[in-house]
């Protein structure tokens, strides 16, 4: 891992309240290079995703219904099942992992 990018601007026309720069930890690059999922996977996510309170988090998610919904502005097939979590309060970005099973994202 070479220069690591330390944040990511978000845009969502669609709920606003989630825009703004999400920073980057550490151990999400270290994660995103073990489970070979690439930083296009997280924007996409954090753009385009579904966003649910879960387990003390934010989950931001794209399933079949994202990938539908947004199918005129991306592709987001290729990142079907990727979930990135954040922390509940700030933007920053800690994990990410695919996982096509969404009945962990109910809102506690």
């Amino acid at each position: 891992m070479h220069h690591l990018k330390r944040s990511l601007r978000i845009s969502r026309a669609y709920r606003p309240s989630l825009n703004g720069k999400y920073e980057l930890t550490k151990h999400l690059h270290k994660r995103m290079h073990r489970r070979g999922l690439s930083l296009d996977a997280v924007r996409a996510v954090l753009t385009y995703g579904r966003c649910v309170y879960a387990r003390g988090a934010r989950v931001f998610a794209i399933g079949r219904r994202e990938a539908e919904e947004f199918a005129h502005e991306a592709d987001l097939e290729p990142f079907r099942g990727v979930q990135v979590v954040c922390d509940s309060s700030d933007n920053v970005v800690m994990t990410v992992y695919r996982n096509r099973d969404f009945s962990g994202l109910r809102a506690s």
